[in-house]
Formats: structure tokens, C-alpha cells, sequence
């Protein structure tokens, strides 16, 4: 297992991460746990909303650090909490985390879900003094988010900027709280601009609109985390024929493990396994983050070729200067599922995507391209001059499969 720098936290992360949102039992989860510690993983990454997953995960490092198979500051333990927390709520929040795993600090917290203007305008004013006391306090070590976001949203999270806490945090202390011996000197110090100290995000190869935010975080030292570059990519441990075909002899999956690990910025991706032999496949390359052979970098340029030879003057190059959709269809996030579908035979994949649309709120936000009433509003705003009505209603036709219940209906 290789390991880089996550930005400025200063800790070295194994190339992959440990996301819990799939364990079954207790059992599973210490059987994983296990497994991953000793295979080289040292981020275990979860969250309330995971169920029982914080509770599953305590049970196990319980064990094993009594058990001397590993100790507590050899392993990075980051959990989440929503973006719709009151102030008074956040510090009892993180006790209620930190006593379900058994430990008396998380390395990381992130705000779990900044994907809109809205959710991260409540979390400015009513989140992130509190963490920065609750970090003063000893009780969290380094502050991000994740996101499911779009661009713009994204970028103005990373540029957020919040009080250290330093002040607040240990005012009123005891004498031997304070480097010098006197709380009051304490109380007297500047609170320092701080960033997020990392983000939780999606980026593949197939899905490349976060690119300026990787480039952003990075020039702020934020260590990056990629969420779900499996499932999210393209459902890649199940790929097509004609996918797999032209990754020969790559495999999809290893593929784009290998394009996100040649790009150093990245400092770890997310694994979710449900059992320990899920990891063996992926850890493959776990070893393996230097530049793109020569034969991968072919079979990346093949990859984009056949996607323009495919589609032809069909294809949506995803500037998204279509938006807003006065119908709130997500054009362009529709239009991707459409050339994967059509350059990669990716349809089913392309299904479970389009799918949530209308069904998962802000986490895929977007009507589907039914909704399209023939407006032209957009037409004029494409630069590849593209028949954006009859595109979105061939995808649909393509792509809408069964009619699939609300996620918040029984």
C-alpha cells in the first residue's frame, strides 16, 4: 500500500479509504475492518446517517486495539454530521459519534452533503464556529465536507473561510491549557482565516466536471478525497461487454483507478466493501500510483475517440452554458448519461442514474428529460449547436426504464 500527504492535516493516507455505508452486521464490519487495516488501510471513513455503521465500527476497533493489532493514532477515523445542525446541537452531535465508536477524538469531521448555496450558507452561520471550538476542544482534529454538489456550489465551499476557534476554544481554560501557562494569553490570540482542511467529492474519468475543483483545493493544500469512483464512475465492477473490450487488458474499474491515482493532487480513493474479498480486486493497484503507462494513456485517448466517433455531432461536450433549464432539467448531467450509453453501451449504468432523477432531491437534483416543453431557451447557449429537445427525449426513451417510487416513500 502507498501512502500520500492529505493536504494540510499533514497525515499520510493509504491510497484507498475505507467507507463503511455497507456493512450487514457487526461481524461483517470487524471482519473488514480487520482485513483493511492489515492489507495497509489507515482511513476508516463514516457517518451517522450509515446506520448502525458507527457502532459496528466501534465494536471492532475496540478489539482490536486492546488486542495490540493496531493502535489508535495509526488509524485516521473521520465521521460526518448533516448541514441542517443548530449551533447548540454540533458539539452533542460529535459526543454522540465519538461514544458509538469508543474513541475520545475524530481525526476528521466533515459536513456531510454541501450540495447546495443553501446548506452551505447554514452551515457558515451555524456550524463551523461551533467545530472550530469543538477542534479547540480536542474533540475533532481536522474539518471538511463532502459533496454531491454542482461546480459552483463546490467552489465557493472550498473558498470559505471561518474563525480558527483558538480564542473561543480555550478561553476560560485552566493555566496549564495555554502554552505559556495563562488562559488569558490564550484569550488574547487572533482567531486566524482558516480553510476546510479537506473535501469528500466526485471525479473519474467519466465524470470530469470537478476538475477546477480539484485544482482549487489543491492550491489551498485541502487533502481530496474520492467518493464512490466504482459506483458513481459507472458501475464499473459490473461493466459492459463493449467497455470491457476496449479497457483490454485493463480491466474498467483498475482503469480508473489508475487515471485518478496518476494524478498527485488526488490523495485517496473510497472503497465500500460488504465482505473482505471485495477489496481484493481493487487493491491491485494499490501500489501503483505513478504516471500512465504508455499502453493506459492509449487506451484513455481510445476511450475519448471512440466517444466522438460515436456520437458524432450528437455528442454533449458538458460546458454546461445551457443552463439554468427553465423546466430544471439537469441538461447536461443527462445528455453525459446519453454518451456513455451510446459511445460504451454504459445503458445500464445510464438506467440507475437516470432513474433518480426526481427521486433523490438534492443528492441528484434534476427533472427528467420528459419535462422538456420545447422551449428553445437553450439552444442559442450551445456551443455545439446541438438539438437539445430531441436529445433529451431520445435519452428518455432510452434510458427511463420502470417508474420508480419517491426515496422518502414507504
Amino acid at each position: 500500500m502507498r501512502y500520500r500527504r492529505f493536504g494540510k492535516t499533514e497525515r499520510d493516507l493509504s491510497l484507498f479509504s475505507l467507507g463503511t455505508m455497507r456493512f450487514a452486521s457487526a461481524e461483517a464490519a470487524e471482519a473488514v475492518i480487520t482485513t483493511a487495516i492489515a492489507q495497509g488501510i489507515n482511513h476508516i471513513e463514516t457517518a451517522p446517517a450509515y446506520g448502525p455503521s458507527e457502532a459496528y465500527i466501534g465494536q471492532a476497533l475496540t478489539r482490536l486495539f486492546s488486542q495490540k493489532q493496531c493502535r489508535r493514532e495509526h488509524i485516521m477515523l473521520t465521521s460526518k454530521l448533516a448541514p441542517a445542525l443548530k449551533a447548540e446541537q454540533v458539539e452533542p452531535a460529535i459526543q454522540a459519534s465519538l461514544k458509538r465508536l469508543g474513541v475520545t477524538y475524530l481525526d476528521g469531521l466533515a459536513i456531510h452533503g454541501i450540495n447546495t448555496f443553501e446548506h452551505l450558507a447554514w452551515a457558515q452561520a451555524h456550524m463551523l464556529a461551533p467545530l472550530a471550538k469543538a477542534r479547540a476542544k480536542g474533540l475533532i482534529r481536522h474539518i471538511g465536507f463532502s459533496t454531491h454538489g454542482p461546480l459552483t456550489v463546490i467552489q465557493a465551499a472550498i473558498a470559505t473561510q471561518f474563525s480558527d476557534g483558538l480564542a473561543d476554544g480555550l478561553a476560560g481554560g485552566s493555566a496549564g491549557d495555554s502554552v505559556n501557562g495563562s488562559a488569558d494569553d490564550s484569550a488574547n490570540r487572533p482567531n486566524n482565516p482558516q480553510t476546510f482542511d479537506f473535501i469528500n467529492l466526485h471525479y473519474n474519468f467519466f465524470f470530469q466536471r470537478n476538475q477546477a475543483a480539484i485544482a482549487q483545493a489543491h492550491q489551498q493544500d485541502m487533502g481530496i478525497f474520492i467518493i464512490s469512483p466504482a459506483d458513481k464512475a459507472g458501475r464499473l465492477y459490473t461493466p459492459p461487454h463493449k467497455l470491457k473490450e476496449l479497457c483490454a487488458p485493463f480491466a474498467p474499474l483498475l482503469l480508473n483507478y489508475r487515471w485518478l491515482l496518476s494524478d498527485p493532487r488526488i490523495t485517496t480513493l473510497s472503497l465500500g466493501p460488504a465482505v473482505p474479498s471485495e477489496l481484493a480486486w481493487p487493491l491491485q493497484v494499490a501500489d501503483d500510483d505513478g504516471p500512465l503507462s504508455p499502453q493506459e494513456q492509449q487506451i484513455i485517448q481510445q476511450l475519448e475517440q471512440v466517444q466522438k466517433s460515436e456520437l458524432g455531432c450528437d455528442r454533449c461536450a458538458q460546458c454546461h452554458q445551457c443552463l439554468p433549464c427553465p423546466e430544471s432539467i439537469n441538461i447536461p448531467e443527462v445528455l453525459r448519461l446519453r454518451n456513455l450509453a451510446v459511445a460504451y453501451d454504459m445503458e445500464a449504468f445510464g438506467k440507475y442514474r437516470y432513474g433518480m432523477f426526481e427521486n433523490a432531491g438534492h443528492w441528484f437534483p434534476g427533472q427528467k428529460g420528459n419535462r422538456c416543453t420545447d422551449c428553445g431557451d437553450c439552444l442559442p447557449r450551445c456551443p455545439e449547436s446541438l438539438n437539445i429537445p430531441a436529445l433529451l427525449q431520445d435519452t428518455h426513451q432510452r434510458l427511463k426504464g420502470q417508474n420508480r417510487r419517491r426515496l422518502w416513500q414507504e
